[in-house]
């Protein structure tokens, strides 16, 4: 059986907690699962110990039996010291899009049209 390490949402509309449970891969998000190993409370401050608790010696447990974590719960499991998790790069992400450049560049254009009618007008 595939097993992962994965957030399962819980708390009420716009109040969001996560469970970090075991479960098959199968299973739908918030549905059945092997085992309750942490929670994350996003509402609390970052630097609160209480964002994030993890029952260490179960994850290694499961980690050992072949549990894969998802990206999120990698994050916490490097954060703690488990895991180790590359840096991502996405070079793409800063760059505008079509519609963006082009509205960019007319604006430029507009712009610098407009100054030199005005240094022609001097």
């Amino acid at each position: 059986m595939a097993t992962k390490i994965r957030l399962a949402r819980g708390g009420a509309k716009k109040r969001p907690y996560y469970r970090i449970v075991v479960t098959d891969v199968r299973a739908p998000r918030d549905g059945r699962f092997i085992e309750k190993v942490g929670s994350y409370n996003p509402m609390v401050a970052k630097e609160s110990p209480e964002r994030v608790v993890l029952d260490i010696e179960r994850i290694k447990h499961w980690l050992a039996n072949g549990a894969t974590p998802t990206d999120r719960v990698h994050r916490f499991l490097n954060d703690a010291g488990l895991l180790t998790r590359d840096a991502r790069n996405n070079p793409k992400k800063g760059e505008m899009g079509k519609k963006a450049a082009e509205k960019a560049a007319a604006a430029k254009k507009k712009a610098e049209e407009a100054a030199a009618a005005a240094a022609g007008a001097e």
